[in-house]
């Protein structure tokens, strides 16, 4: 494998059910505007459609990904060797992470439609950061994929 191949990478892409939502956003922006007329109507229905699209597609664009020696995760990048251990977290432990077991000073990219996640150590004494948490779908293949990366 190349050293700037991924060794693992996740799109935390929203939910189908939320596309449905989309949808009928659309259909209330073309109601909001029926009084108006059918060209206002078609205008609502499409921007409606538009802004929530586009809403609902850059929340769910959050990536996770190891490469090249690097955890990135969303706009955070961070050395595999300034990292301690991964902890898989199944849905009740991350919900007691997101909640009261949190840190504020923790760098946090969460999902609440992705039950399960990762808790990693940051074990660089200059980084004030205790630790990272990852809502991930594949917990234990990120947690693998960073013991593999520091182990290279």
């Amino acid at each position: 494998m190349q050293p700037s191949a991924p060794q693992y990478a996740e799109r935390l892409t929203v939910p189908r059910s939320w596309w449905a939502v989309t949808a009928l956003v659309a259909v209330s922006g073309g109601l909001v505007m029926l009084p108006l007329g059918v060209l206002p109507m078609l205008g609502g229905v499409i921007g409606a459609g538009a802004l929530s699209s586009a809403l609902v597609s850059s929340y769910g664009s959050a990536r996770i990904r190891v490469v090249a020696g690097s955890l990135v995760a969303g706009d955070a990048r961070i050395p595999v060797s300034a990292l301690g251990e991964a902890e898989v977290l199944d849905a009740e432990q991350a919900r007691a992470w997101r909640f009261h077991k949190a840190d504020p000073r923790a760098f946090m990219l969460l999902r609440s439609y992705v039950p399960t996640a990762v808790r990693i150590e940051v074990s660089d004494p200059d980084d004030p950061t205790p630790y990272l948490y990852l809502s991930t779908r594949d917990p234990e293949a990120l947690a693998a994929a960073l013991t593999a990366v520091r182990a290279a």
